[in-house]
């Protein structure tokens, strides 16, 4: 019987947030795993991944179709995990989500390779947003270029090195008061590990041929319930001061040239304006998490066990203080 050590799989991507749980997720399940990212020479400790020689990490760039067809050479399984929250330079969210997603389709069609794509809840070809829009655009060029392409769009995704909770958890150990945008809008948060699950059972062949899967979390929560979450995870006690969209997008024309957790851009305002769930057709379809057979975990059952570093306490503090 054949062996996942016969099996090639090429990741996009695979030095960022949901790559590396992902690389670890394929390697757990004894595939080839060639990486293929902007820097590889900072990419080296996705090598204790695997086993010795399982991992490999490559040069390419979707803004160059020559190093994306090179990366995937000889792979059965092609994985772009490739996107950006803001733009800078050359970096665009058409050059990145739409065009490059385009390009990776294309040389995966054309090597005869298998493709799952990682888009996002919200993509849509009419958003006010740019980001959603590019995903959107994206979505069809793969499905053009590879009709039998699998897509996952998650929800917002959560996890150790994530920049969602880690962000929030951050401004609330420098800040007496939090600002609040679109305090109302729901979202599904998702659990890191298990977006890198589906991605794992889609390569091992159990999700739907030319399907989109929506993936969200157990839990629906609003944006303030999130926050609340996380200062009560945190054992943090601020004000959160709730600011309209129009001031937010206001003040996003500046911090958009913010550094690290500072930074808010005019696009990711408009993002906030819409919901970000699991829609009813993904549910009734089985195109979900539970469709896949996977268990969501909570955000109050894993935020615990890495925003524990922003206590002031550390570790140690009682939850109740």
């Amino acid at each position: 019987m054949a062996s996942n050590l016969d099996t090639l799989v090429t990741v996009f991507g695979g030095s960022g947030f949901l790559g590396r749980n992902v690389v670890r997720a394929l390697c757990k399940r004894d595939y080839r795993v060639r990486v293929a990212v902007r820097r590889p020479e900072l990419a080296g400790y996705l090598q204790p991944s695997g086993k010795v020689g399982q991992v490999h990490v490559v040069q390419a760039n979707l803004r160059y179709p020559a190093s994306v067809e090179a990366a995937l050479r000889d792979s059965q399984v092609v994985i772009n995990l490739v996107g950006i929250l803001a733009e800078g330079g050359a970096q665009t969210f058409d050059a990145v989500q739409a065009k490059g997603a385009e390009t990776v389709a294309k040389a995966a069609a054309a090597a005869g390779a298998g493709l799952v794509h990682v888009s996002a809840i919200g993509a849509d070809a009419q958003s006010p947003s740019h980001y959603a829009r590019a995903k959107a655009a994206g979505e069809a060029a793969v499905l053009a270029a590879v009709p039998s392409a699998t897509i996952f769009r998650p929800s917002v995704m959560f996890g150790p090195e994530d920049q969602f909770t880690n962000r929030f958890a951050a401004l609330a150990r420098m800040s007496p008061v939090l600002p609040l945008i679109g305090g109302s809008t729901r979202m599904q948060p998702v659990y890191v590990g298990d977006v890198a699950t589906a991605i794992a059972d889609a390569v091992d062949g159990k999700a739907k041929a030319g399907a989109t899967y929506e993936l969200g979390g157990p839990e629906v929560l609003t944006m303030r319930e999130i926050i609340e979450a996380i200062l009560e995870i945190t054992g943090r006690k601020r004000m959160l001061i709730p600011l309209s969209f129009g001031l937010a997008r206001f003040q996003a024309n500046f911090l958009q040239f913010a550094p690290g957790v500072f930074k808010l851009t005019p696009d990711q305002v408009t993002l906030l304006e819409r919901d970000n769930v699991v829609s009813d057709a993904a549910k009734a379809a089985g195109l979900t998490l539970e469709g896949l057979g996977i268990t969501a975990d909570a955000l109050e059952a894993i935020a615990p066990q890495y925003l524990w570093r922003f206590r002031s306490a550390g570790q140690f503090q009682r939850m109740s203080v």
